[in-house]
């Protein structure tokens, strides 16, 4: 017993996962109870079924790890509803057992394993004969049981917190409205992908997206409208770039597109007008909305290629944002003497 007491301690105490808790202590059952297999199942009670998660088997019956057995056939069943922890003449006990019959099983004993409250398994002892139970087993069955459940617990916890600290590291990466990357979330996949540039010597192009005459549609037909221009602008673009690229929202109205270019030693500024010119083009156009269509002149598209091995993020995106503003000078001065030409 005393040896028991050490096993279970060090056991309980090295655990990591319900596998690392849940084989030892079988062991320890069909040891200390003298029944060939122990083994722990998990029931389904909308597919009307029991699932063999863990098994033991030191003699004759062998109980089949991974299987599903029928819930109605099984010894489990009968003895967790009876409250009956052993029964060594189960043939007799619960005729209709069909897969204990099969097995061979003849002596049983069982604990439920309870998680939140609820029926979440069985841990099971069998043998083939009528072997008497040491009166030390019927509480460390419980015991065991009681442990393993509590450990399903600790597990099903450290999931919803492992789901929950995702989604917090989601939200805080996406943006709101677009549901793009944000600027931070830019920034730091701009650092890596420079990184990977300078190991495989390409450039890397850097697209700032600047929407021009945001501020009008804002103020000729409100915010809500506003939102809704930003959020079809940001799906016509997402359907320009390349798989391997990343569009961010920046700021307001302003977007960037980060990704890799040709390589060092080809022609760099040749991926970078390209590029612009793609993005230039999938911002003109009719754009519909929900309750109107807004006729859109396009947007001010500014795309450099840096060399990775000697630009930072900042730099980068200072360069971009420089070339959108030469392009946007260039766009405004064209539709000066565009509009001069036609009142001329």
């Amino acid at each position: 017993m005393e040896f028991l007491i050490e096993q279970l301690s060090e056991t309980v105490s090295s655990a990591t996962t319900l596998e690392d808790l849940a084989r030892p202590m079988l062991e320890m059952l069909e040891a200390a109870t003298g029944l060939e297999s122990a083994y722990l199942a998990i029931i389904e009670p909308d597919k009307a079924r029991q699932h063999i998660l863990f098994a033991h088997n030191a003699g004759e019956i062998t109980i089949p790890e991974g299987d599903y057995l029928p819930w109605g056939d099984t010894l489990c069943r009968h003895a967790l509803e009876e409250n009956r922890i052993y029964a060594d003449d189960a043939g007799g006990c619960w005729g209709d057992a069909d897969a204990a019959r099969e097995l061979g099983i003849r002596s049983c004993a069982a604990a439920p394993v309870r998680v939140d409250g609820g029926l979440h398994g069985a841990l099971c002892v069998a043998g083939a004969g009528q072997t008497p139970l040491p009166a030390v087993v019927q509480p460390l069955l419980r015991l065991f049981a009681s442990l393993i459940g509590q450990q399903v617990e600790r597990e099903r916890m450290i999931a919803k917190l492992d789901k929950a600290g995702i989604e917090l590291l989601t939200h805080a990466a996406t943006d709101a409205l677009t549901g793009l990357p944000n600027r931070r979330a830019l920034v730091d996949a701009l650092q890596r992908m420079l990184a990977q540039g300078a190991r495989s010597a390409q450039s890397v192009l850097v697209g700032f997206i600047d929407m021009d005459d945001f501020k009008k549609i804002n103020d000729t037909h409100g915010q809500e409208v506003g939102d809704e221009f930003l959020a079809a602008m940001a799906r016509q673009l997402s359907g320009s770039v390349r798989a391997s690229d990343m569009l961010a929202r920046f700021g307001s109205d302003e977007f960037v597109v980060i990704g890799l270019g040709p390589g060092l030693g080809e022609s760099p500024r040749t991926g970078a007008m390209a590029l612009g010119d793609r993005l230039a083009e999938n911002t003109k156009g009719e754009l519909r909305l929900r309750n109107m269509t807004i006729d859109y002149a396009g947007a001010s598209v500014g795309v450099v290629a840096v060399d990775p091995r000697t630009t930072s993020a900042e730099e980068a995106l200072r360069q971009a944002d420089a070339a959108m503003d030469a392009v946007k000078r260039t766009r405004r001065l064209m539709f000066q003497q565009a509009g001069e030409a036609i009142s001329g």
